[in-house]
């Protein structure tokens, strides 16, 4: 019988080659094992994606899609009966907005008084108002709208997007996640996973407060020359083993692995420190405001990022889901609108002023929208049938309305986009054709879009 210890001695290089191997496969036409940029399928307008997760629903009827005659016959009961989710929506008794709609920009495009700031940006933005998903639930939806399908376990977005096209800077990740250093939003590292692919296609998570890169820095600082002189005996720990192992290229490629995460992390360092900006800069983002600072820094730290190369940047406003509104739909969009919508703008400013938004596609969006009957006297259930996203930049026509929803915006009916629609039309966008685009699984050539099931087609109506 071989001991604990015996066992993970004499088998480890075993363990450690089949955990490396996972990671460096990628048998695909999309390039190399490496994260470094591969050929695109065909010309790309764009060459990054930053993704505002809104997470929790927000209200299409509330934000962008006004419904006069919802306004009309609110307080009535609506002659459909609604697909609820939790209890207290039994009465199907329409409720009206509360916000005020204006029209903004030369292109007439139509916000409610909840987010004026974005709406200053409505010649820039392409709004979808026929937006619709596969599940009621937070879970399911959030896995949808960040994987494509409402199982977890397939990779997500930003992980195909690395696996397709690598970083642009070699010290940095291609896809980097934002999120609130509070907690984590509803779902948590799930919407960022990388399913199948090889590990390094992850997100990588990045923190807004503190030191940026997790667990660079010692908690107690250790004393002077201590660091250089363990990374140096590490190294020759790691030389003297691979002499044993000469023929074995997966040990030297995991050495030098280890040695990129290093640079990796210095890099980080640099890129993300928001200090670097002007004071007018950290103002524009609303840095000065208690309650616009934590978002509005990660939206700062992610345009350092789109300069420095990184692919995919995914950002959460809150923990958790900040964006339901089961109980009042007024106060609650009035609480996180205000987090939100100011350091939004500026995000769409900066990228515009910088030359950065016509090869940066933003893309805000929830995992679904809500119900035109109220809940409980004020507030909306959950729905998959129908919610607006918004796009910005990278080749999408700016100051278009695409797409529309019934009477009371319950459900999407003309033009209407399923969540893989707008992953093929995004990854259209970056180069990447989305069904040429494969990795082997279980003997079967998975696609980013599962096209065979979803049927899911690239949205030129959308395409500047």
């Amino acid at each position: 019988m071989l001991s604990r210890r015996e066992l993970l001695q004499n088998s480890g290089m075993g363990f450690g080659a089949l955990a490396l191997n996972a990671m460096l496969h990628r048998t695909t036409s999309a390039g190399s094992s490496s994260n470094t940029p591969s050929d695109a399928h065909h010309a790309p307008r764009a060459k990054s994606v930053i993704f505002l997760m809104q997470s929790g629903g927000a209200s299409q009827m509330d934000l962008f899609d006004p419904k006069p005659v919802l306004q009309r016959l609110g307080g009535q009961t609506y002659v459909d009966k609604v697909e609820m989710f939790q209890p207290g929506s039994e009465k199907n008794v329409l409720l009206a907005s509360p916000w005020k709609f204006k029209k903004y920009g030369a292109c007439g495009m139509d916000f409610s008084e909840a987010i004026p700031h974005t709406a200053r940006h409505a010649d820039d933005i392409c709004m979808v108002r026929s937006m619709y998903t596969g599940h009621n639930n937070h879970t399911e939806a959030l896995v949808m709208i960040t994987s494509g399908k409402i199982f977890p376990g397939r990779p997500t977005w930003g992980s195909w997007i690395s696996y397709a096209l690598g970083s642009e800077n070699e010290n940095l990740p291609a896809f980097v996640v934002l999120r609130d250093p509070d907690g984590y939003p509803g779902t948590g590292s799930t919407l960022w996973q990388n399913g199948w692919l090889p590990a390094v296609h992850r997100g990588t998570e990045f923190s807004s407060q503190g030191s940026p890169v997790l667990n660079l820095a010692p908690h107690q600082q250790p004393l002077a020359g201590t660091r250089e002189t363990d990374l140096e005996f590490l190294q020759q720990l790691n030389r003297q083993h691979q002499e044993k192992y000469p023929v074995n290229s997966l040990l030297d490629a995991r050495i030098r692995n280890f040695e990129l995460a290093a640079r990796m992390q210095l890099a980080a360092v640099d890129t993300l420190d928001v200090e670097q900006e002007s004071e007018a800069t950290q103002k524009l983002y609303g840095l000065d405001n208690p309650t616009t600072a934590g978002y509005g820094r990660r939206l700062l730290m992610a345009r350092r990022m789109i300069e420095s190369g990184v692919r995919f940047i995914q950002v959460f406003a809150e923990r958790g889901n900040p964006w339901d509104s089961h109980t009042d739909v007024d106060g609650e969009i009035r609480r996180i609108s205000g987090v939100t919508d100011f350091s939004v703008s500026a995000l769409l400013t900066d990228l515009k002023q910088r030359g950065l938004l016509d090869e940066t596609i933003v893309v805000w969006t929830g995992e679904f929208g809500r119900l035109p009957v109220s809940q409980n006297g004020k507030g909306r259930d959950h729905n998959r049938n129908a919610f607006t996203l918004l796009l910005a930049g990278g080749g999408f026509k700016p100051g278009y309305i695409y797409g529309t929803t019934d009477d009371v915006g319950y459900k999407a009916v003309e033009g209407r986009v399923s969540v893989p629609d707008m992953f093929a039309t995004v990854m259209h966008q970056l180069g990447i054709d989305h069904d040429a685009l494969t990795y082997e699984h279980h003997g079967r050539p998975e696609t980013p879009t599962d096209s065979v099931v979803t049927d899911a087609r690239v949205v030129r109506e959308l395409l500047a």
